[in-house]
């Protein structure tokens, strides 16, 4: 007898505000930016495709389409998504490990200094 398992719906558990911020911040942290797309999806799909839609002031198949595989929406669509959504970006410094200081440029020498001085001669 084969077991029967129900398919697994990420949306069915985006249920929290909290858990909605920290699965998208997860996402936007992968270089892939479908994954962020797809990420954006599965919230407006747990908070109702067609009401998402409607609050950022697109259609709803516009919507599917904005946020499909291989989409590039424009800025302006994913912000009035995420506003729909009730969440803020964010943007944080990378911690990066520092640049080491240039050490300090030497002034160029005048043509008419010379480059080496005789030691002065006691009198």
């Amino acid at each position: 007898m084969k077991a029967a398992y129900a398919p697994f719906d990420v949306a069915d558990y985006l249920d929290n505000d909290a858990v909605i911020a920290e699965y998208l911040t997860a996402a936007a942290e992968d270089p892939n930016t479908d994954v962020f797309l797809a990420a954006l999806g599965d919230v407006a799909k747990a908070r109702g495709m067609a009401r998402i839609a409607k609050q950022a002031g697109l259609g709803r198949e516009s919507l599917y389409k904005a946020l499909g595989s291989g989409a590039h929406p424009r800025f302006e669509t994913v912000s009035a998504v995420l506003r729909a959504l009730g969440v803020k970006l964010t943007l944080v410094a990378e911690h990066r490990v520092p640049r080491r200081k240039a050490s300090p440029r030497k002034t160029p020498r005048m043509r008419s200094e010379p480059a080496h001085r005789p030691p002065k001669r006691a009198a």
